[in-house]
């Protein structure tokens, strides 16, 4: 009963508006970086996919009511992350009830927040989307999957997922740095097409969210 209680809340919210949000998590992580990547997302959705995303991003914790609020939470960070017992019973029935989480590693969350996915799902494990899957596919194709934006330890990007009935609801992507690709221009001094690559792959989890 409680499950068909969170995915009728989220349909009857999603139904009227779009509206995407930062997760603020625990731990001494700096959830806060990459500041203008979502807002910048959000304006590449609109004009180039059709969206209807509200121009700014909202920010959430993870142990929040307004979880419910939103089809898409986006996690970014360079540290430490950790989930209270509470927060992991509402990520994990927020993503039942057909929320998305998206964790992009800006480089140095990969020890912590697998521990944490694990919490949240102990009974499934983090397995690699292959780049035939439909989150590659449409409306840009990727057709090696995953991009790479930024090097870090010079091993390849891979994009990791939680599937529940086959659908996936949780997208961890490693070794690429998405969200650098999003902010502003003056950031990273990223050349264009790199920035393009970034948002086009945004934009294809965006679609696979709001058409799946």
């Amino acid at each position: 009963m409680k499950k068909i209680y969170y995915l009728l809340l989220l349909i009857s919210v999603t139904s009227f508006s779009q509206e995407i949000a930062l997760l603020k998590y625990s731990g001494g992580g700096d959830w806060y970086a990459n500041p203008t990547s979502l807002p910048n997302l959000i304006k590449y959705c609109n004009a180039n996919i059709n969206t209807k995303i509200k121009t700014k991003p909202g920010t959430v914790e993870p142990g929040s009511p307004d979880l419910l609020s939103y089809p898409f939470v986006h996690m970014t960070g360079h540290g430490n992350v950790v989930f209270s017992d509470t927060e992991v019973i509402n990520l994990r029935n927020y993503l039942l009830a057909g929320g998305f989480l998206h964790i992009d590693d800006n480089y140095g969350m990969d020890q912590y927040i697998r521990k944490e996915i694990k919490k949240i799902f102990p009974n499934n494990d983090l397995v690699e989307i292959p780049a035939n899957h439909a989150i590659f596919q449409k409306p840009y194709l990727f057709s090696n999957g995953l991009p790479k934006i930024h090097e870090h330890d010079g091993k390849r990007p891979q994009a990791f997922g939680i599937f529940i009935e086959s659908k996936l609801v949780l997208l961890y992507t490693y070794e690429c740095d998405l969200g650098d690709g999003w902010e502003d221009p003056e950031v990273h001094n990223d050349p264009a097409d790199v920035r393009e690559k970034a948002l086009k792959m945004g934009a294809n989890i965006m679609n696979y969210i709001f058409n799946n």
